[in-house]
């Protein structure tokens, strides 16, 4: 994808996660309810990532996405720094490298959407959320659908993995981004730059990532269906 397009697609999601961080600020509810949303399901991630943890090539892998992909921080810093320096990254790094990152992007600001319709889903229950658990979020995860927004999810999820892994293998990118690390932190890009070098880093030990990024899909779609069809059991493997 050309520089320009990268440009215009980052531009529009961040637009929106401005606006969502307004929101945010100033809606009660979402300010009562998004912690502990996005706290449950980083553990809920985790222990579904824990057979990850056991394997000592996937693990980095499985941190990294843990940690940059699904984890509750707030992302901001990172995003607006992408924006800031895609063009002039475009004449050191390779595309793949660039539209990873932006992926991720995408990743959390549609996660974030997601997220703020289902913390007013849970407020609808009249419980606090210091009591959500398995099946109230399965009830709030129904009521809201958007079942094609999740698959995307899944599908950005999928593609940044196999971006950072095609970029391991070509010969030099750990030097260029050894090499840039200086510079980004003078230009006050550092976020952006750790993110980069911690995928590049997990994916390169991970030695090829087919088998890693198959087993993440199929166990995430199989939660997926489960939720939406009102399975009694959704996270409990196995996945098929």
């Amino acid at each position: 994808m050309a520089v320009n397009d990268l440009q215009s697609r980052l531009a529009r999601r961040l637009r929106w996660q401005k606006q969502a961080h307004v929101s945010e600020k100033q809606d009660v509810v979402l300010a009562k309810w998004l912690p502990a949303l996005r706290t449950w399901q980083a553990e809920r991630l985790a222990a579904s990532f824990a057979h990850f943890m056991d394997d000592a090539r996937k693990q980095p892998a499985a941190t990294f996405f843990l940690s940059d992909l699904y984890g509750d921080a707030d992302f901001m810093k990172r995003d607006e720094e992408a924006a800031k320096i895609l063009p002039k990254m475009s004449r050191l790094l390779p595309d793949n490298l660039l539209t990873a990152a932006v992926d991720a992007i995408e990743l959390s600001v549609l996660s974030h959407a997601i997220d703020m319709r289902m913390a007013r889903e849970l407020h609808k229950s009249g419980r606090k959320p210091a009591s959500l658990d398995a099946a109230l979020y399965q009830k709030a995860y129904r009521s809201v659908g958007l079942r094609r927004l999740r698959r995307r999810q899944i599908d950005l999820v999928m593609d940044v993995g196999s971006r950072l892994d095609a970029v391991v293998q070509k010969h030099g990118i750990a030097k260029l981004l050894s090499a840039s690390r200086l510079p980004a932190r003078m230009l006050g890009l550092q976020h952006l730059q750790s993110f980069l070098e911690r995928g590049f880093d997990a994916f390169n030990h991970l030695g090829g990532a087919d088998e890693f990024l198959d087993e993440i899909h199929r166990q995430e779609t199989c939660i997926a269906d489960r939720l939406a069809a009102g399975n009694a059991d959704p996270f409990t493997p196995p996945f098929s």
